[in-house]
């Protein structure tokens, strides 16, 4: 059986914090995250691509950028979401849905984890707009949260 697969990458510079873990983390503070997305098929399209990556890498930046770089990622229940709104800050609520439809009312709080979920969820978004070989599907999503500190996502 054949077995292609893609791996693209993109950072972006966001704030977060987890009042619920107590410890220092409970404190605003950001990150130089990096999102690593693989996708994988058991075919090609007529092009000879899982996915083309120029636009898969373009659906998938625009969402980071728009949703999470130089913004904060915050949990629905904490304070600051409203604050910080307040102040024309971006904010993108963990637990509940983002404006473009995207579902992370079952992620209360923007752990590691729960950003490679996320990510999982809008590169799945992106895939299924494309022409991706028939079966491609995201495979995995990792999340550097610094360089020491990282989560992973598999199908």
């Amino acid at each position: 059986m054949n077995h292609h697969a893609i791996t693209v990458r993109h950072n972006f510079e966001t704030a977060h914090r987890l009042p619920h873990l107590g410890g220092k983390c409970t404190s605003l503070h950001g990150h130089s995250w990096w999102a690593e997305v693989r996708v994988e098929g058991p075919a090609l399209t007529g092009d000879g691509t899982v996915v083309e990556f120029g636009a898969f890498k373009r659906g998938l930046r625009q969402w980071l950028d728009a949703h999470l770089d130089h913004g904060a990622m915050l949990g629905v229940e904490d304070p600051l979401c409203e604050a910080l709104r307040a102040q024309g800050s971006k904010v993108c609520v963990f637990g509940a849905a983002t404006p473009d439809g995207v579902d992370l009312g079952d992620l209360a709080w923007p752990t590691v984890e729960n950003v490679a979920i996320a990510v999982a969820r809008v590169a799945t978004t992106v895939l299924c707009r494309l022409d991706a070989g028939e079966g491609s599907t995201v495979a995995s999503v990792r999340i550097d949260e610094t360089h020491v500190n990282s989560a992973e996502w598999t199908a």
